[in-house]
């Protein structure tokens, strides 16, 4: 873990990423990729320790409130939050200027913050989103092993739930030949149903692999399903988009049962609700009950 002073906090969007690098050691995590010019390790955290004081200049100057978002390339809940509390101030700011928040995370840490949430959601909108992909608790131990396993997630969604905030999914990545099974989207739809989760975010059945991304996935497939990178490789060669075989059929499964139970699946629509203040004249509160 090492420090620096930001120079911005905000993107064009209103996203901010805290952190940078991630210690929940995801095997396909797209955040390892070159592309992002990541000038230090994945795992040797940069820490922008003037988060909070770039962010209560930005919401200062701001004209017009909105939704500001966070999680998208680095897990604000990470191990470091836990002493280090960036996200809490940062997320007490949002709470204090009466702004909104959409945070994405793997992590059950996210509770620690329900007090802020809940106010913020009091006042204006909080829209939590988890990232789901592995029902097998063995399974995503292994594809995500330093972050709490699916079940607990669950039951983070559940308590959300209780507490009137609402929930988004991100069912990504689904791995070829590894958890791309009816069983496993199945779990993973009950789950989301019982949560009465407001959507759920999918790409399509599979993962994408750029440079650097690509070398530590394969390098795990050798630690824990020998044989696996030879079946990627003939098949899938170096390609970005690394679809499943079951596509198809997985996605009739997931758009039928939301479409059933009255869950978002249109990624166009969830984003739009992410990004939309309430005070934005196309937006309405959605009751989750």
């Amino acid at each position: 873990m090492h420090f620096v002073k930001a120079k911005g906090i905000l993107s064009a969007r209103n996203g901010m990423n805290i952190y940078r690098g991630c210690t929940h050691g995801c095997i396909y995590c797209d955040s390892r990729s070159k592309c992002y010019q990541m000038s230090h390790a994945f795992t040797d955290i940069e820490v922008k320790e003037n988060a909070p004081q770039l962010l209560e200049a930005a919401l200062r100057s701001k004209r017009k409130k909105c939704m500001i978002g966070t999680g998208a390339m680095c897990d604000p809940y990470m191990h470091c939050e836990e002493q280090l509390k960036l996200t809490r101030r940062c997320i007490e700011l949002i709470d204090e200027y009466g702004f909104g928040l959409a945070v994405q995370t793997k992590s059950d840490r996210i509770l620690r913050d329900l007090d802020l949430l809940k106010s913020i959601n009091q006042k204006s909108k909080c829209v939590v989103q988890m990232t789901l992909t592995t029902y097998d608790e063995e399974l995503c131990k292994i594809l995500e092993p330093n972050v709490c396993t699916t079940k607990r997630r669950f039951e983070v969604l559940q308590i959300l739930k209780e507490n009137g905030i609402p929930t988004v999914v991100w069912m990504t990545p689904i791995l070829p030949f590894i958890n791309d099974t009816r069983e496993n989207i199945e779990g993973l739809l009950d789950y989301c149903m019982e949560a009465k989760v407001y959507g759920i975010l999918t790409f399509g059945m599979g993962v994408t692999l750029r440079e650097g991304d690509r070398e530590y996935f394969y390098e795990a497939l050798d630690k824990y399903f020998p044989g696996m990178k030879g079946r990627y490789h003939q098949k899938y060669g170096y390609a970005y988009e690394i679809p499943s075989d079951h596509n198809a059929l997985l996605m009739g499964i997931l758009r039928e049962t939301c479409h059933k139970h009255g869950i978002v699946c249109e990624a166009d629509a969830i984003f739009q609700y992410l990004h939309t203040f309430p005070e934005d004249s196309n937006y309405e509160q959605l009751s989750l009950f």
